[in-house]
């Protein structure tokens, strides 16, 4: 037997069919929204580090790869975007889908530059999304073993005493290599012109190959070569002594009231949702407290510190206004 709607129904019952309808509707997208979100993560994630292999971002970044993975069942795959002192790194995460997938580690690098250049592709408050602080160290100031200095005073004299003064060499323009190396210029009153290079590595195998005069890069990446005795340490930029570089002078020796360091950070693009940070800042936090993680910032000359959720984002936002000020107090600005 067919059944077969009329076209004669009563008002009233056209009002009831309505109404069944509509709550048929209500019924079904209540049903939807009980059913529980898809398990996160469900497959592998990519950690971006906008630095190239062998640096010390790409070291840390591996480091925390490896026990996050642990953490979340999933692989994470480090992925080397280098260029523009960090930007393309920072660039390709702020443009990924904000779904948990792609995390970035990188350095403080993503505040300077924010300072430094007039123009970027990403706005660093809104389209990058901090998860967690996770290690700091200081910055090196090396020089070839041949050159005559032994400290800072030395390369002062030496930079007064040749025509144009002395270039220096950074992991590029924008990084915190290249603001030290500003501020030096500024309180010695010497000359120097900077010399960008795309990563750490490239920049000491140039200052190895004897193009450089000077370089200033991060305490992980120099101490490997310093111990070998194929580069030598004239100071750090931190006010105080660091402990894994015995008998290197701060250069706030030298010029009292310098302060300088890098801090790294993990970092989603902006708008990932809420648990997703919060499961990600546990991850974190997990692999941070590793007996394994721990060893290996040490042994690379960084601080194992540690600020997560809010904590990191009130400090970001604070670092970044510290730096704003500091690059137009001291007139420098990047190259775009």
């Amino acid at each position: 037997m067919r059944t077969t709607i009329t076209t004669n129904a009563t008002p009233r019952a056209r009002r009831l069919a309505a109404a069944a309808a509509g709550l048929s509707v209500l019924l079904a997208s209540g049903l939807a929204a009980a059913q529980p979100a898809a398990p996160y993560p469900t497959r592998a994630l990519r950690m971006i580090a906008p630095f190239p292999p062998g640096g010390g971002t790409d070291q840390l970044a591996r480091t925390f790869a490896m026990q996050i993975a642990e953490g979340l069942g999933q692989p994470v795959t480090v992925e080397n975007r280098a260029g523009a002192g960090g930007n393309l790194g920072a660039e390709a995460t702020a443009k990924a889908a904000p779904d948990g997938y792609t995390i970035m580690l990188t350095s403080n690098s993503l505040v300077i530059n924010a300072a430094l250049y007039q123009k970027l592709t990403y706005n660093v408050r809104t389209d990058i999304a901090p998860v967690a602080l996770v290690a700091s160290a200081p910055l090196v100031v090396i020089v070839h073993p041949s050159l005559p200095m032994k400290n800072m005073k030395d390369l002062v004299a030496w930079a007064k005493r040749s025509k144009g003064g002395l270039n220096f060499g950074t992991n590029g323009a924008g990084t915190s290599g290249h603001l030290s190396g500003e501020l030096l210029r500024l309180s010695a009153g010497i000359e120097m012109t900077h010399i960008p290079y795309k990563g750490a590595v490239p920049m000491m195998t140039a200052l190895m190959g004897g193009d450089l005069d000077m370089g200033i890069t991060t305490a992980p990446s120099a101490l490997p070569l310093i111990r070998a005795g194929r580069l030598r340490a004239l100071a750090v930029t931190t006010p105080n002594a660091a402990k894994t570089l015995p008998g290197v002078d701060p250069i706030a020796a030298t010029f009292p009231g310098y302060s300088m360091d890098i801090w790294y950070g993990i970092f989603t693009p902006g708008g990932t949702p809420a648990p997703i940070q919060e499961r990600l800042v546990g991850e974190v936090r997990k692999a941070h407290g590793s007996a394994g993680v721990r060893a290996a910032l040490e042994r690379d000359g960084a601080d194992p510190v540690f600020l997560g959720g809010n904590e990191f984002v009130q400090f970001f936002i604070r670092d970044l206004d510290k730096y704003i000020k500091l690059v137009k107090q001291a007139g420098v600005r990047a190259e775009q």
